[in-house]
């Protein structure tokens, strides 16, 4: 086959160092915009973005010459960047949940990023992490995932 036709949709979630609230909700919706713009300048599709206070929800078109943990560091580093030359003393956790969608359930994802506020009004990041992981099937100890 003379070429690559891949679609590798991925959810990324990662969180503020130690979950704190760093992300302030003025800057919320401008972060979204850098992280797609940051996906832009790299080849990495953002394909939704959104978030709270303490996290990151992220639904990427892979790209095959790009691994996850490629993808996560450059995102993380350059937005990272982004939050302090916003004044914000910022660090994001190490780790990350990826999980991969199938094309007929990015939309359930997307609109699932889109609304994360009304998600977490009553449910908190660690509830909702460790839901995502025994959905998807990772095996994982509870009181080893938050470090």
């Amino acid at each position: 086959m003379a070429h690559t036709y891949p679609n590798v949709l991925i959810h990324l979630v990662f969180s503020t160092k130690e979950r704190r609230d760093l992300i302030p909700p003025q800057l919320q919706a401008s972060l979204w915009h850098y992280l797609a713009g940051i996906g832009r300048n790299h080849k990495i599709p953002v394909l939704s973005a959104g978030g709270t206070i303490n996290h990151v929800h992220l639904l990427i078109a892979l790209p095959s010459t790009t691994t996850v943990a490629n993808a996560v560091q450059i995102l993380k580093a350059n937005s990272s960047r982004w939050l302090g030359e916003h004044g914000i003393v910022f660090a994001w956790q190490e780790g990350y949940g990826a999980f991969s969608v199938s094309a007929s359930h990015a939309a359930t994802v997307r609109n699932y990023i889109d609304h994360q506020a009304e998600h977490h009004a009553n449910r908190s990041y660690e509830d909702e992490f460790l839901t995502l992981l025994s959905k998807t099937g990772v095996k994982f100890e509870p009181d080893q995932v938050f470090g």
